[in-house]
């Protein structure tokens, strides 16, 4: 259907049931990596095994990454420092020279937690501060999560370009891998560390080096038993097959022979019908027999994964015909900031995280500016200032970069007349045709149009004429409709932007056509009434006091109107509430600090993460029906039963690398978010000292209400009983897109990266009563 039209739809290989993937692993042999060897290009570099698995030895920018470039790093106007950068072996990290030496840790960075590659001067940095150098010269290497850009110019063009061109085929085959290859990649390079003298051989205190590396507390006795194991040679050293016999037996998965050996039977083979049973117990729809063989001839040698993501939810699958007010929309607010709002610097740089993060609805917190050119900023606090007019410029670039879906900018207006008019001359001259300008023809003017009808465009978010206004006349900022309940400003201020918001512009009144940002007075509107095209802000506050106290009547009005909801003001520091309060109710633009990591980005982004992660969810039916009689506090009886096995763990992240002697002591815990009723949260035992194949073999079980609204959050943890346990790794997703059986968890870290291969392996059962 909708598969492959759009780039934000990269749809990665079926995933198989985990049966066909245990056949693979049980059957036949387990594929792991190669030793390292010196016979690599005639020289001792076995970390080129691992480029020559990607395909990429012979490339011609791979080797000159591999060689290094002297680039200067630019960071201010007069801050142009040249460094050497050069690729890893491993082909998964950059080595680069810092000026004050530090931890050897801290001079490289991960292809894997590259975001984006761009060249010439298309970042904020490189506009303000890059002038001296060509742009056919420059690169911006953009990274996940709250790292700032590095910005860089070469020597020539020729060299800027090999950077970008080979970044980019690394991080392209990055994608592209199986969770083997990341497996062989991640083997690689611990071995090629843990090699000390560099000689292709494993000596035992090399092993025990290895292993504490790998997360692994072993005992000694039974590691050098292990280790003489495997020296067939007999000379306290390990090579070739003797390192890949004793990796063979560290990476064994008892689990998996456990379920392949549950359905084989005797002979130790998978047979179709044997399949097809197995398929059958694990609720697969469409088991049939047929299917069962057409898994053994595609996967028998096939080592992917199968994941807990249901793999036709990752493009978009939902339809994209009804009305806006139908959907959940991913929302950001103060979306200028990289940091708190009280003293951190505004970006345009923010705005382009935002999109890549699938964001459709940012802010934009105009101010009067210089020279007749309004400006974005935190108002009335510390935070760095923007131009208005770049921002626009960063929304027509990089909008529609990953989602075809509209985008809205919700202004807050705090501008005179005239700077006003300047603003919606920006918006005019630089979105051009993308700039939504007037209503559609369509056949429902009594709804929203769709996201599909409004493909590729802009809508504005403002007030329109004639203006709702307060007693003493002046029109109302979008933000001043629930500042009742929001810390007063100084009065010398206030007074201030008093005298300048007497009046909405007319020409920016015009551009908001389909969000006319207006005062939530009732949740009763009148029969036959709708006023699609009005938006209410509310802070958190005001939100959550009508759930409370209107749940149903709350769902009702969201079912036609757009609701967005936004932090209180209070919080200083950018934290964020929790989503999913609001979503119970059906609000559509919660907007959260995207800048700000925690549990409230990791439930937005699990809610996102389905629907090609285009920024546009479907909402349940019983949030869709203005006449709906659901209401999020009294969901009424329990319909759903999920339970969840926890089995094992792989290759948990080590949190301290700088502490060699440091291992994980893990625990698991799934968390549900939903209604109120649903909520809940329980944990397994942790494992002592084990971060590397840590069992488990614990249910936990929970009721759900409302399936339809639930999350589920898995959450790794190091167990520590004098302090808080650490963060590990975590992923969520929706109920709705969790798939039955045995099925394997990718792990996430705390900004959203890949901790590539770390996984959870367990069972999950759903009944529907």
């Amino acid at each position: 259907m909708l598969c492959g039209r759009w780039r934000h739809c990269r749809r990665p290989p079926e995933e198989p049931p985990v049966a066909a993937q245990v056949a693979a692993q049980v059957a036949a042999p387990v594929a792991l990596p190669s030793p390292p060897t010196p016979s690599d290009g005639g020289t001792k570099r076995p970390g080129l095994r691992a480029l020559k698995k990607m395909g990429l030895t012979e490339d011609e920018d791979v080797r000159a990454m591999l060689r290094g470039s002297r680039l200067r790093k630019i960071r201010s106007r007069t801050w142009h420092k040249e460094r050497l950068y050069r690729l890893q072996e491993d082909g998964l990290s950059v080595w680069f020279q810092r000026r004050i030496p530090r931890a050897p840790s801290q001079h490289i960075f991960f292809v894997q937690h590259i975001e984006a590659v761009r060249e010439g001067h298309q970042s904020e940095g490189l506009r303000r501060f890059g002038g001296a150098f060509a742009p056919a010269r420059c690169l911006t290497i953009a990274f996940k999560g709250r790292r700032k850009n590095l910005d860089l110019a070469a020597p020539t063009a020729e060299e800027a370009q090999r950077w970008v061109r080979g970044l980019t085929k690394l991080r392209a085959r990055l994608d592209a891998m199986s969770q083997r290859e990341r497996l062989d990649h991640w083997i690689h390079s611990y071995l090629h560390r843990a090699d000390s003298n560099q000689d292709s051989k494993m000596s035992f205190k090399e092993i025990k080096s290895l292993l504490r590396m790998v997360n692994v507390d072993m005992n000694d006795m039974y590691a050098y038993l292990l280790f003489k194991e495997c020296d067939h040679s007999n000379n306290d050293r390990l090579e070739g097959a003797e390192i890949e016999e004793f990796l063979r037996r560290l990476l064994k998965r008892p689990e998996l022979e456990e379920i392949f050996h549950q359905y084989s039977g005797e002979d130790r083979v998978l047979s179709a019908p044997e399949l097809l049973e197995f398929l059958e117990e694990q609720g697969e729809e469409g088991a049939t027999l047929a299917r069962a063989q057409q898994l053994i001839q595609t996967y028998e040698l096939n080592e992917t994964e199968g994941a807990a993501l249901d793999n036709t939810h990752t493009c978009v699958f939902q339809d994209m015909n009804q009305p806006l007010a139908h959907y959940f929309i991913s929302s950001s607010h103060n979306t200028y900031l990289t940091d708190s709002q009280i003293g951190g610097p505004s970006s345009t740089e923010a705005y382009v995280r935002a999109f890549a993060q699938g964001c459709r609805c940012v802010e934009l917190d105009c101010w009067e500016g210089p020279g007749g050119e309004p400006v974005i900023y935190h108002g009335h606090t510390l935070t760095s200032k923007i131009l208005f007019r770049d921002v626009v410029q960063a929304v027509r670039d990089h909008a529609f970069t990953l989602s075809p879906y509209p985008v809205i900018l919700s202004l807050e207006n705090h501008c005179g007349l005239e700077q006003q008019a300047a603003m919606a001359r920006h918006l005019r001259t630089i979105l051009g045709d993308m700039l939504v300008t007037q209503a559609l023809d369509f056949p429902n003017p009594e709804e929203l149009p769709s996201p599909e009808q409004l493909k590729g465009r802009v809508l504005v978010k403002g007030k329109k004429l004639p203006a709702a206004r307060s007693e003493d006349g002046r029109a109302l900022s979008d933000r001043e409709e629930e500042e009742d309940d929001e810390e007063e400003e100084e009065e010398v201020e206030a007074a201030a932007q008093r005298r300048l918001a007497k009046q909405i512009s007319p020409e920016l009144s015009a551009l908001a056509v389909y969000c006319h940002a207006t005062r939530l007075g009732t949740l009763h509107p009148a029969p036959n009434a709708p006023q699609p095209c009005q938006v209410s802000s509310l802070s958190e506050r005001k939100a959550k006091k009508l759930i409370r106290e209107a749940g149903n009547s709350f769902v009702r009005h969201n079912a036609r109107q757009l609701t967005r909801v936004y932090p209180l003001g209070l919080r200083m520091n950018s934290a964020n509430y929790s989503p999913q309060e609001m979503w119970n109710s059906g609000c559509q633009l919660v907007a959260l600090n995207f800048q700000t990591p925690g549990y409230e980005m990791d439930l937005n982004a699990g809610r996102f993460l389905v629907n090609g992660q285009c920024g546009y969810v479907l909402k349940p039916a019983c949030l869709r029906q203005p006449d709906s009689t659901f209401d999020p506090e009294y969901p009424g009886p329990p319909r759903t039963t999920l339970s969840i096995q926890v089995l094992t763990a792989q290759q948990l992240p080590k949190l301290n690398a700088e502490k060699p002697h440091s291992i994980v002591d893990p625990l698991v815990r799934v968390e549900i978010h939903g209604v109120p009723a649903d909520c809940a949260r329980q944990e397994t035992d942790y494992v002592l000292n084990n971060g590397f194949n840590p069992r488990w073999g614990q249910t936990l079980q929970f009721q759900l209400r409302a399936p339809e609204l639930a999350l589920v959050r898995f959450v790794v943890e190091d167990y520590d009983a004098t302090s808080p346990n650490d963060f590990v790794g975590q992923f969520t997703l929706p109920l709705s897109s969790l798939k039955q059986g045995y099925r394997h968890i990718h792990l996430l870290s705390k900004d959203g990266a890949s901790l590539s291969p770390a996984t959870l392996f367990i069972q999950i059962r759903i009944q529907r009563s």
